[in-house]
């Protein structure tokens, strides 16, 4: 694929009575070919990284250099679009017809189109900004920061420079692709990256914020995550991690309890559990939404989770957090939620070895495991939904909605039983 950037032509000979260089754009197409602007300015005055003129340098301050910055970035991003349109056509010209294509569009009136996404100030990352405060403000901080790393990831490859929206190509997309395999990541990573930046891009073309001529995403197909191996496990590891004694009010001690309540309430995310009040406690039931869709749900207090209860909310008051994880959902405490699951985490590591489990257990094994043990009892299929053999949670989820609570209690004491 052809490239094409700004640079100095340093050669000796192409000085100027003032000992400047010019600049030129430097086309790659099988062999370099460069066109010279009418622009010539020092080695000191160039940002070769920016590819811009510098404001505060000597040998610029006849220049105005923010028009001249102006025009120079219309022309390479009007060589680039140019690279872009001829795609595949690319093989069978020159690098010498490639140049005069570049050149005529220079001079020429550029297609309307074309000239609106050149002008368009907006770049992904400026519209990212938005969207991440959007989300915070709606409460949505794992939201948020999916959308931010994701801009932030295709940035970095992007050599640090932010990206304008008619720039995000099929052809950017498979060189950030290919570099990350390179580097050994997996197409889970890499796909949650694309995910998130193909939500940003789709989300300023649904708001008006940019009109595409080639959605990149139509043609570029996001590497598929594969299933990773459900983590779960069997129903006599929770009887043996139920007998484990630590210290009363050790942080172990809190996330052995963790992990029982999350298993006695099929299989709750550790968010939910981190949220839970003692007004959520109604009779011999509790109710919560859960973080990921907001619908509500409903779980009758087993025996164990009543014992392990009654030690959590003595002397509480309704609005108090059940357990000492408490998390409000809010944006303000997120980063301190995020570090209690990573202390969880690494503690259940210690569990496991106490346990003498053959994995090393995480909060997130829970939920497997209670779906998978019901399967193996032979729970219906349609209870559990294949035990979370879906590739996304949410499936699991619309398919126990319609049950109602009579039926998943049941199966929810088969199984704790």
């Amino acid at each position: 694929m052809a490239r094409a950037r700004l640079t100095l032509d340093t050669r000796e000979k192409s000085k100027n009575p003032n000992g400047f260089y010019p600049i030129i754009l430097r086309v790659f197409h099988r062999k370099p070919r460069m066109i010279r602007m009418d622009e010539y300015t020092s080695i000191d005055g160039w940002d070769d990284t920016k590819m811009e003129l510098k404001k505060s340098v000597s040998a610029n301050k006849d220049l105005d250099c923010n028009e001249v910055n102006i025009e120079l970035y219309n022309k390479l991003h009007t060589a680039k679009s140019i690279i872009n349109e001829l795609g595949e056509t690319l093989k069978n010209i020159s690098a010498d017809v490639l140049i005069e294509n570049i050149k005529k569009a220079w001079d020429d009136s550029l297609d309307s189109e074309l000239k609106k996404n050149l002008s368009n100030p907006l770049t992904m990352n400026d519209w990212c900004k938005v969207l991440v405060e959007r989300k915070l403000k709606e409460q949505e901080p794992g939201t948020a920061k999916w959308y931010s790393d994701s801009v932030r990831a295709i940035t970095k490859f992007n050599d640090e420079q932010p990206i304008k929206f008619f720039e995000l190509t099929v052809t950017l997309l498979k060189e950030f692709e290919a570099e990350h395999k390179a580097r050994g990541n997996s197409n889970n990573t890499i796909s949650a990256y694309l995910r998130g930046v193909s939500a940003v891009y789709n989300s300023a073309i649904k708001e008006d914020k940019f009109e595409p001529e080639k959605n990149p995403f139509y043609y570029y197909k996001i590497p598929t995550s594969r299933r990773t191996k459900k983590k779960a496990l069997p129903k006599e590891n929770f009887s043996t991690i139920s007998e484990l004694n630590y210290s009363v009010g050790s942080n172990l001690f809190h996330v052995k309890n963790y992990l029982l309540s999350m298993f006695n309430c099929r299989g709750m995310n550790l968010i939910d559990l981190a949220k839970l009040r003692v007004c959520d406690i109604k009779d011999d039931r509790i109710f919560y939404g859960r973080s990921k869709t907001d619908d509500p749900l409903s779980v009758r207090i087993t025996v164990e989770f009543r014992a392990i209860l009654d030690y959590y909310i003595s002397g509480k008051e309704n609005d108090d957090f059940i357990f000492p994880i408490g998390y409000d959902g809010s944006v303000e405490y997120f980063k301190k939620y995020r570090s209690d699951r990573r202390l969880v985490n690494k503690l259940c590591k210690i569990i496991a070895k106490d346990a003498q489990l053959k994995v090393p257990l995480t909060s997130y094994y829970i939920r497997h495991s209670w779906a998978t043990i019901a399967k193996n009892m032979g729970i219906p299929t349609e209870v559990i939904s294949e035990g979370l053999g879906h590739h996304s949670l949410k499936t699991t989820e619309i398919y126990l909605k319609s049950f109602n609570n009579e039926v998943l209690d049941k199966a929810n004491d088969l199984i704790v039983a």
